[in-house]
């Protein structure tokens, strides 16, 4: 084996990327890179050093005093939850013992076991009936009690706060860094199997890395009015991640994990509405919309795990179309089954995020902002008529509720948001608390930007050129300025750029606000690059990179 760094360089790896100036990114924003000598810009932050003896050496630059390599090797400059090679080895090994989530589950089949033998015995079969009261008595043997929805931590969605959805794929940690740049106020991880996290496997725990420009604040306005009791906006941070599963234990034993290990966590959101056949075919993502009981038991669990992490539902409309039950599930997450709300209480949902289309439709045709607003109004009812639902079908304990004190339970809206006007109008007229975005930013990041100033943006080829390179950038410090860096950086700009072509410039449109959904004839822009950003050929998507 060859140990000879001039060699190395010159004779085992490619030459050095000229780009950005032939400068490391990395080094550039943060006087160290940790790819080292495998670094594809490696002679920006080397040089050759002459000994006393005479003896010349090249060496590595850092600037100030940090350790060039840090004690968990998937540490990255600017990146958080970063969840070390051990913690993972002893989840795939069975050697971390979620307690909370175990206590549950043994107290949850044992109430499932008595409450069907109460309300499912027949006259007269029973050797020994069952004591209601048994139900109540096993509930006080859950020795770790949980956080009660009440008194978890408080947090908002208004107006001012677009959300960033959950996007599988593109929804990585630079693009979300550029989103967030731009003004989106909320983001959330690409969505991640719970099985895969509570086993450790390395893939899935990599989703949940954030960057620190995630962990600021959102934008609030307290004379908005729809502020929660208690909210304390220097606590709120934007990232919060999102799990999907088949089973109550599954999605609690995920949510303790993350709980456990992720120290910057705003919410963890339940995935309720992937329309991927391999996640629905398991029971997971919209394979729940048909199993509200299970549905209601995996909310109550992962409140019940998940310390003051508040729990958070993305629903779609129903499973097939013209078919919907968004609402009865709402009913349901919001107060429980009217059979044991009295006794259990509510399942303590923070928000409720509809993506108005069904899982038949996945993201085809228009989203049904009628059946949204429905909703909406069926939410709004909730408190309007809290004192007559309480007495019509015994309310549960407002301590069990999310939002105690406003009887506020967050609704966001979902689907086909690609202008500041579709956005406000949504709020409007639909009177959801905010709009999720998610097509829309992957085809226009600025969409955010837009909402802030209330105006469109017409962003020239050059500027649109611009965020290309600073995803690069932002790529590049997440996943390493190396060679294996390098293709992941390119693989996900082309994914993107794949949704970026789609833009439409605004100086070429017939008419405004723009549709999502519309697809226009050929046509050449106002300039060559223009005109390169919009072409759907994948060669020129890598001419781009």
């Amino acid at each position: 084996m060859c140990h000879d760094i001039r060699v190395y360089l010159a004779e085992g790896r490619r030459a050095d990327l000229e780009t950005m100036n032939g400068k490391c990114p990395v080094f550039e924003e943060y006087g160290r890179c940790p790819s080292g000598w495998k670094c594809r810009f490696v002679r920006s932050h080397s040089k050759e050093i002459e000994h006393e003896d005479g003896r010349k050496e090249l060496v590595l630059i850092q600037e100030g005093d940090q350790p060039e390599v840090d004690d968990n090797q998937d540490a990255r400059p600017g990146v958080v939850n970063v969840v070390s090679a051990d913690i993972k080895w002893d989840l795939a090994r069975k050697k971390v013992v979620l307690d909370k989530s175990e206590s549950y589950t043994k107290w949850l089949d044992r109430d499932s076991q008595i409450t069907h033998k109460i309300y499912n015995r027949k006259q007269g079969t029973e050797d020994a009936p069952v004591d209601p009261n048994l139900l109540q008595e096993l509930r006080a043997q859950f020795v770790d009690p949980p956080f009660k929805a009440s008194e978890k931590r408080k947090i908002y969605f208004g107006r001012e706060t677009p959300v960033l959805a959950p996007l599988t794929t593109q929804g990585n940690l630079p693009f979300r860094r550029l989103c967030s740049d731009l003004g989106a106020q909320i983001t959330y991880s690409e969505m991640a199997m719970g099985l895969p996290l509570i086993q450790g496997q390395k893939g899935e725990w990599a989703l949940m890395k954030a960057h620190e420009s995630e962990l600021v604040s959102p934008r609030f306005t307290p004379e908005s009015g729809k502020v929660v009791e208690g909210y304390d906006n220097s606590k709120d941070l934007k990232w919060g991640a999102q799990i999907s599963g088949n089973q109550a234990w599954v999605a609690m034993k995920a949510a303790e994990a993350l709980t456990r290990y992720l120290p910057h966590l705003r919410v963890i959101d339940l995935n309720c509405g992937c329309p991927i056949d391999l996640v629905y075919q398991t029971g997971a993502g919209s394979g729940l919309l048909d199993t509200p009981n299970k549905l209601e038991k995996m909310v109550r669990g992962m409140n019940a795990v998940s310390g003051e992490v508040p729990i958070t539902v993305k629903l779609r409309t129903g499973v097939r179309d013209g078919r919907p039950t968004a609402q009865r599930l709402i009913e349901r997450l919001a107060f429980g089954n009217a059979d044991f709300r009295d006794r259990l209480g509510a399942p303590g949902t923070a928000a409720i995020t509809l993506h108005g289309r069904s899982r038949q439709q996945r993201y085809t045709k228009k989203a049904n902002w009628e059946y949204i607003a429905e909703c909406a109004a069926l939410i709004q009812s909730y408190k309007d008529k809290k004192d007559d639902l309480t007495d019509t079908v015994m309310g549960p304990d407002s301590t069990t509720q999310a939002n105690t004190g406003n009887d506020k339970i967050y609704f966001i809206g979902n689907g086909d948001c690609f202008s500041h006007v579709d956005y406000f109008d949504h709020i409007d007229k639909a009177k959801v608390d905010t709009v999720m975005i998610g097509r829309g930013a992957m085809i226009k990041p600025w969409i955010f930007e837009e909402i802030e100033k209330g105006q469109y943006l017409d962003k020239s080829a050059t500027e649109r050129l611009g965020y290309v390179e600073k995803f690069v950038r932002y790529g590049l410090e997440a996943w390493g300025s190396d060679e294996v860096g390098l293709g992941h950086t390119r693989r996900f700009l082309l994914e993107w750029l794949s949704f970026t072509h789609r833009y439409i410039p605004l100086g070429l449109l017939e008419y405004l606000p723009p549709n999502i959904q519309d697809r226009p004839p050929k046509y050449r822009c106002r300039d060559d690059l223009e005109t390169l950003l919009a072409s759907n050929n994948y060669k020129d998507w890598i001419k781009i990179t």
